[in-house]
């Protein structure tokens, strides 16, 4: 090679992969308005990855490490306006990598900007102007300054999209490359009932957390899950569903943090609770954790025993005074009146 440098490369597969958006004003004023965790480790691209908002695995000692981090390379940097900064962190140690650095708005930034309220780039804009965060007005409260890090009381989980079937031939392994082409958000109170939320969102859907193509072999099943597509979160639903592998199992071939699968698995048990009875036999408290864990009326009705109507189900719901809250999206911690 006619290059001095020598190149040392480091495989950190199966590490977790955390992101942080990070504002700067003029003034070195510097805040982290979101941190965001994905779903799939490291070696799968963010825009195909499930990604969860904030994060839900990290110790508050890891949190805080990165935070750090992240503030004091935006500040050596020199950033003015928006920042967004990827890693990689180690599962069992606090060892951790920065993957890379962007100066800008970023499809993450998107998705930060939609679960905080936090207009990333409304503020970017004004800070590039030299205007500092503490003259630009918090658009959450409308009375106080931008110059504040958004705390959730909420979990959001992006679920990106596909369109492999348009194209013939085409691969639907995923990793370091990006082949979606949009994603939705869901919200919700806990994880299950956000994923689950999502991936009825997405296009083409499913009712929810549910197996989709059946793997006909313990073999097919298990490479899908070593070597994921499109449909490995189906995958991982099957797995869980026909308890043809262990939650330790799915961890050791997906390296899946054993978080998430365990939240996974609560929403089968709630799902094997519901097909023991027929819906005029379920209980008020089976039909809220039901509710809780993000089961729709639909999902209910195909589940319990001799199956009956959405409309049977949604009328025992409504019979029991268990109906859905549209809530206000409270970003401050109740801190302050909030108007979003």
């Amino acid at each position: 090679s006619v290059a001095p440098q020598i190149l040392v490369e480091k495989s950190m597969k199966g590490w977790k992969e955390v992101e942080y958006e990070v504002v700067r004003d003029a003034n070195d004023n510097c805040v982290t308005v979101c941190n965001m965790e994905n779903f799939d480790p490291l070696g799968i691209h963010t825009g195909e990855s499930i990604v969860m908002a904030p994060s839900q695995t990290l110790s508050n000692e890891e949190y805080h490490m990165l935070r750090e981090t992240a503030v004091k390379v935006v500040r050596h940097l020199g950033i003015v306006g928006e920042c967004n900064i990827q890693y990689a962190l180690h599962p069992e140690s606090l060892e951790y990598a920065i993957i890379e650095v962007n100066a800008r708005l970023s499809r993450s930034s998107a998705l930060a900007s939609k679960a905080t309220g936090y207009p990333l780039a409304f503020v970017a804009a004004k800070l590039c102007l030299g205007i500092p965060l503490t003259q630009v007005v918090n658009s959450v409260t409308k009375k106080t300054q931008a110059a504040f890090e958004p705390s959730l009381d909420y979990i959001v989980t992006k679920m990106p999209r596909w369109d492999m079937s348009k194209f013939q031939n085409v691969s639907t392994q995923i990793g370091s490359a990006m082949k979606s082409v949009g994603e939705v958000m869901g919200i919700g109170r806990t994880m299950e009932e956000s994923i689950q939320k999502a991936i009825r969102m997405v296009d083409p859907s499913n009712p929810g957390f549910n197996p989709k193509k059946r793997y006909e072999t313990l073999e097919s099943l298990k490479e899908e899950l070593s070597v994921p597509t499109d449909k490995r979160i189906f995958a991982i639903a099957q797995a869980l569903h026909d308890k043809s592998l262990t939650v330790a199992e799915v961890h050791d071939i997906t390296k899946i943090d054993h978080w998430f699968l365990r939240r996974l698995e609560a929403i089968v048990k709630v799902w094997d609770e519901m097909e023991k009875v027929s819906i005029s036999d379920m209980t008020n408290e089976l039909l809220v954790d039901a509710k809780k864990v993000g089961y729709s009326d639909e999902q209910i009705a195909g589940c319990v025993k001799g199956g009956c109507k959405e409309d049977d189900v949604r009328s025992k719901r409504v019979g029991a005074n268990i109906a859905p809250f549209v809530k206000q999206i409270d970003t401050l911690s109740a801190e302050y009146p909030a108007e979003t």
